[in-house]
């Protein structure tokens, strides 16, 4: 028998191979590769935590690296940073890794703000309450704090 029969009969190569081709694909949390791995291998959730700290310490799975490059992709999408740092939490980091992750982005909020807004309103004017109403949820919603979302009313 061949080692290539023998590692495809290992289910520890097995499943560091797809987690390898997974992570070759993006970037991935340990929190998203354990629970597509575990969908894709149920009755070896036992190796799960094994295979993952391999590829951890081989650092081919870095929770940092991961962080930078989802707060890097939220950034050109127009997000703000509350609600980048809170899809990382829920992807599995933590609150100060998230919030590290953001802080280093090197992201000017602000002007972000002002440009996600341009972008959805143009230069239509804001004139009365319930058009800065709108704009202000909307900016909300797309992660802004109070600070970023009233520069963008202050600069107008």
């Amino acid at each position: 028998m061949t080692s290539t029969e023998t590692d495809t009969r290992d289910p520890l190569s097995i499943i560091r191979l797809r987690a390898m081709g997974l992570l070759a694909r993006r970037e991935h949390s340990h929190l998203e590769l354990h629970r597509k791995l575990a969908d894709r291998f149920p009755e070896h959730g036992d190796l799960l935590d094994q295979v993952l700290a391999g590829l951890q310490q081989d650092n081919l799975q870095s929770d940092e690296r991961f962080a930078e490059a989802f707060v890097s992709y939220r950034v050109r999408r127009g997000q703000g940073p509350h609600r980048i740092s809170m899809e990382l939490q829920q992807r599995g980091l933590d609150k100060p890794l998230a919030e590290r992750a953001v802080a280093e982005s090197g992201a000017d909020w602000t002007v972000l703000a002002g440009e996600v807004m341009a972008k959805k309103y143009g230069d239509k004017p804001c004139n009365d309450f319930s058009e800065r109403a709108k704009r202000c949820k909307f900016l909300q919603y797309r992660g802004f704090n109070t600070d970023h979302i009233s520069a963008c009313f202050n600069e107008d």
